[in-house]
């Protein structure tokens, strides 16, 4: 895809992190934006700074992990602008601990909004896609999509699908046609509020967390800040990778070249070897540019 001027942009997880540097990025090249996010305040106060800024805007709450609520972007979408020419599945949750102590509720939202959220938007908007004359996918991955570090559970077991799924997506839109690119976007520590996105999981009203539970939270997401605000990089550089790579017609994106290379030769020599997974822990991702 090379034009971006006057194009349209559909972007998830829009009102912060990674999705509204994706959002600035776009419209600092003269793109319409469809912005979605379950944050409607975030994604309210997104919008209005990117409309004082000149931008065409479009601004939805949207649970990815309901397909009715992903059609019902793309119906709006098309009823505005009548076009999509850019997806960004970028919507996602963090998600970790011990695999057989996660109760099955928690491994559900986090799969349904990092895996089911990308199947949804892509069942939705690629028709869409395809009628354009050049249109790309971009697919928020993550690093731990390409290597396994125990205590990250459902977020790595989702994180490798949304890989797998956008491999098979652009062979199948290679077959299909020529006019759709497909990227799958793999950051390692981007400084972002992921570490907080517990906030937005649905609660069970009969069932509320307790003022414990409240204030470990609170713990992790101060730990988390305090992580991502001294080893994560800026989501704006991520927003140039990306569209550079969109320009370049690259698949994987890495935003830690370096350090993510030096793993995923790691994880391959092992496979190649029939060795043994090497990675320990989430102290192992990539940190090194």
């Amino acid at each position: 895809m090379k034009q971006f001027d006057q194009r349209v942009a559909v972007i998830t997880g829009a009102a912060s992190g990674i999705g509204l540097a994706l959002a600035n990025a776009a419209a600092a090249r003269g793109m319409k934006l469809v912005l979605a996010d379950v944050d409607k305040a975030a994604l309210d106060r997104a919008a209005d700074a990117l409309r004082t800024d000149g931008s065409q805007v479009l601004a939805m709450p949207t649970d990815v992990s309901e397909p009715e609520q992903v059609q019902a972007l793309a119906d709006a979408a098309m009823a505005e602008y009548g076009a999509v020419h850019l997806l960004c599945n970028n919507a996602g949750v963090g998600g970790g601990g011990c695999l057989w102590e996660m109760d099955l509720d928690y491994w559900h939202w986090v799969i349904n909004v990092n895996l089911w959220g990308v199947v949804h938007g892509i069942r939705s908007f690629t028709p869409l896609l395809l009628e354009q004359d050049e249109a790309h996918i971009v697919n928020t991955a993550s690093i731990a999509g390409l290597m396994s570090a125990p205590g990250t559970g459902p977020y790595t077991v989702s994180k490798h699908a949304v890989v797998s799924l956008s491999e098979m997506l652009h062979g199948e839109l290679k077959a299909a046609t020529g006019n759709v690119g497909v990227s799958v976007l793999c950051p390692s520590f981007v400084n972002t509020s992921i570490y907080s996105s517990e906030r937005h999981r649905p609660e069970d009203p009969a069932n509320p967390p307790d003022a414990a539970t409240l204030a470990e939270r609170e713990a992790v997401e101060a730990l988390g800040k305090a992580f991502f605000d001294d080893a994560g990089i800026p989501p704006e550089r991520i927003a140039e990778l990306v569209f550079e790579g969109i320009q370049a017609k690259d698949f994987y994106l890495l935003s830690h070249p370096q350090g993510s290379r030096e793993q995923i030769e790691k994880r391959m020599r092992a496979i190649l070897d029939n060795g043994h997974p090497g990675v320990s822990g989430a102290g192992d991702f990539p940190i090194q540019l």
